[in-house]
């Protein structure tokens, strides 16, 4: 049972806990409002929610370490967590206790945030830090979520671009080193992520069936903190098999025979590649072009990623059925259509075809520059 001391000229709420020790639940300035707090200690402990006010008198920094030591996320995921918590959430708000959070401290964040950082980095953040107070929550330490409501604005995001088989072409043909052209070949024929196509295995790519196999383990390269490991990819959707036009198995063919290594897409010393220096080598000068040396951009501002969409709009001018689309970049279509929709091999094949036709229609001077290029010894 709950009962009120006067301290000076404030009132304090105490109480006895299971373990026999005395403590105090909050202060106040009125008699009145402390025998009400007092009264409802007495309901909360009756009915079993009430929160031991010495559990959220841990400061924010102290609780973290807490909170990671249980909770679960791939190494991608916890080095986003570990850069969001260093470099905005500690350095504010670290030092509060945990029932000292208050809403308005998550709202100043946020504002303060959003004057340097985009509206995307911002919500991540404030979504991170949400997680970490849910989780407090959860454990009685604090009675509610102070970040629970605030909304982040979103801001603008501009449409990406994508590209036309023309001009993947040209961007294929201005690559110093065929391996990386024929990846950005495939990349767009396949609409794979960057992470699966420096990733993929040699065994992994069945010319035999002309199709190529996201494996479930290590079916994708992934980066962090500055190491390269081979994992699972994205989502448990991105597992899938993609069936390969007829053109593309047969430059994949050549490429395979004209090098040794494991990877299908190497590096200049046959190990895997950094996505920053693909970058900063191959794809951006292709797509920004260099004007000191009369080289026109193709599509400047353009982002390797783009590749994807450009895949998805060439399934839609074509035609095919968006349970097809969402299978082959790894999508599942949500509610009854992800439910009752489902791919067939004739589906597949009208896909495939498609995808043949487009590079056949392609102006022929350049696929036959790519054809040349990629296979110097045809």
């Amino acid at each position: 049972m709950a009962w009120v001391e006067k301290r000076g000229t404030k009132h304090r709420v105490r109480l006895r806990m299971p373990d026999g020790t005395v403590t105090t639940d909050s202060t106040h300035e009125l008699r009145a409002d402390a025998v009400l707090r007092a009264k409802e200690i007495d309901v909360e402990v009756a009915r079993d929610t009430f929160i031991d006010p010495r559990g959220g008198r841990i400061p924010l920094s102290d609780w973290v370490p807490i909170w990671e030591s249980t909770h679960q996320a791939s190494p991608a995921t916890w080095a986003a967590y570990r850069s969001h918590l260093r470099l905005h959430i500690l350095p504010t708000l670290g030092p509060l206790l945990l029932v000292d959070i208050r809403r308005q401290h998550v709202k100043t964040l946020s504002v303060a945030l959003g004057k340097r950082l985009s509206p995307r980095t911002v919500a991540d953040v404030i979504m991170v830090l949400s997680m970490i107070l849910q989780e407090a929550v959860e454990d009685r330490r604090i009675p509610f979520n102070p970040c629970r409501g605030i909304r982040i604005p979103k801001g603008i995001r501009a449409e990406r671009p994508h590209a036309t088989a023309e001009q993947v072409a040209a961007i294929v043909a201005r690559q110093a080193r065929p391996s990386d052209g024929l990846m950005i070949l495939t990349a767009a024929y396949t609409g794979m992520r960057w992470g699966e196509l420096a990733g993929l295995h040699r065994d992994n790519l069945d010319l035999a069936t002309s199709s190529i196999y996201v494996h479930p383990d290590v079916g994708a390269l992934h980066e962090v903190e500055g190491k390269l490991y081979l994992g699972p990819p994205k989502t448990n959707d991105s597992v899938r098999h993609i069936r390969l036009p007829r053109f593309l198995t047969n430059l994949l063919a050549t490429h395979l025979a004209e090098h040794p290594h494991d990877t299908v897409f190497p590096g200049a010393r046959g190990y895997h590649q950094r996505r920053s220096n693909f970058n900063r080598r191959a794809w951006t000068p292709a797509v920004a072009g260099d004007p000191k040396r009369a080289i026109p951009p193709i599509l400047p501002g353009m982002h390797f990623h783009d590749l994807r969409h450009t895949h998805k709009t060439w399934l839609i001018e074509d035609g095919i059925p968006e349970i097809a689309q969402a299978r082959r970049l790894g999508h599942r279509l949500a509610g009854v259509r992800g439910i009752y929709s489902h791919v067939t091999e004739p589906m597949i094949t009208n896909l495939v075809n498609a995808l043949q036709r487009r590079w056949e229609t392609t102006r022929a001077e350049d696929t036959d520059r790519v054809v040349r290029w990629l296979r110097p010894a045809a």
